[in-house]
């Protein structure tokens, strides 16, 4: 996540964001490779339980594929995390760690307080926000401290009893606060090493940039940009609408919407425009390259660019065996990132706050 630095010229890190909800996990290994093979520098990905939207149809489990994509690549990965309900952070700690260790300096995770779609299936209550806060900052002590050697009983929001990590890794990767509002952002400038967001509004995306800054944030800024290119200008928006336009809906709703349906049941009244702000559709490359460019100018150091649009369609419920390791998302994400190394890789390399 941490820029490039040759001398004193400091060059905006270029990743892929690697979409489980809407991609066949072999597809996005594929993937991946291209994305290194057209000159990315560096990957992400979601960790969900189940996607957004029926849509979108699929959520392959991160921490597996994450393993597979470091070990076929030489790119860095990072990945964003809910610890606390779904996953004990003990268990967040050991996986860190062990990629960590397998993979040194190549691993960066980050910690938020996550969406009810993907927690409600442990059984448990959904806490309110300021509860879901509270315990992720105990989530991330508890991490750190089992990271840094330590043996960790902790009786809170979580319960540790006598854990220890015992395979360690030389160098601890960073963990990282995930926020959309200047609020979030400014509570993770204690305890992150860094921070990551997604793209919205400049005025609000320059607010969030101030508040971590300004409440002590240290460490690399990244920047996750949603964006939806094809050849032409109605598919691009088409591909948009049918694959993001649930994502539109922002917090608190999306915090505690419990199923893709429910997300789902919103969609038809959420307007075309509201699908434009919240992603970049372009059809013409130097220009999806000249909007890029203005929201990582606003003083980030790394952009993850997601592609909403793929062609690959829903297989939910189906054998495994009918999603094969080649399908239509992989030559319709082949195409982007195409096109992306061609045009907008190199270039955003250069882009400067």
């Amino acid at each position: 996540m941490a820029p490039d630095q040759v001398g004193t010229v400091v060059m905006t890190v270029v990743g892929f964001h690697h979409s489980h909800e809407q991609v066949h996990p072999a597809t996005l290994l594929e993937v991946a490779r291209h994305a290194q093979d057209v000159g990315f520098d560096a990957g992400m990905c979601s960790d969900h339980w189940a996607p957004w939207s029926a849509t979108q149809g699929h959520s392959g489990h991160a921490w597996t594929w994450l393993g597979a994509a470091l070990a076929t690549t030489d790119l860095p990965f990072g990945a964003v995390n809910a610890p606390g309900q779904r996953y004990h952070p003990a268990v967040v700690a050991q996986s860190v760690a062990t990629l960590g260790a397998m993979f040194p300096g190549r691993f960066w995770v980050a910690l938020g307080s996550g969406e009810n779609v993907n927690e409600h299936i442990t059984g448990g209550p959904w806490p309110a926000k300021a509860v879901r806060d509270a315990r992720l900052r105990e989530c991330v002590d508890v991490i750190r401290a089992l990271l840094d050697g330590e043996e960790v009983t902790h009786d809170g929001l979580v319960q540790v009893d006598r854990a220890r990590l015992w395979t360690l890794p030389e160098q601890r990767p960073l963990l990282v606060g995930p926020a959309v509002t200047p609020q979030t952002a400014a509570r993770h400038a204690d305890w992150a090493d860094g921070l990551v967001t997604v793209n919205q509004d400049p005025r609000r995306l320059r607010d969030v940039v101030d508040a971590y800054r300004s409440a002590g944030g240290r460490g690399s800024l990244a920047l996750q940009v949603h964006v939806s290119w094809a050849p032409d200008a109605d598919t691009a928006f088409a591909l948009a609408r049918e694959q993001w336009t649930a994502n539109v809906v922002g917090p608190p709703v999306a915090w505690d919407l419990d199923t893709p349906e429910a997300f789902d049941s919103l969609v038809p009244h959420l307007s075309d425009d509201l699908v434009r702000r919240s992603v970049l559709v372009d059809h013409d490359p130097q220009r999806l390259l000249d909007r890029v460019a203005a929201l990582v100018g606003l003083g980030f150091d790394a952009v993850y660019l997601h592609q909403v649009a793929t062609d690959e369609r829903p297989r939910h419920g189906k054998h495994p065996s009918a999603a094969p390791t080649a399908t239509p998302a992989a030559a319709g994400l082949r195409a982007f990132l195409d096109m992306a190394g061609e045009h907008l890789v190199g270039p955003l390399r250069e882009v400067t706050a």
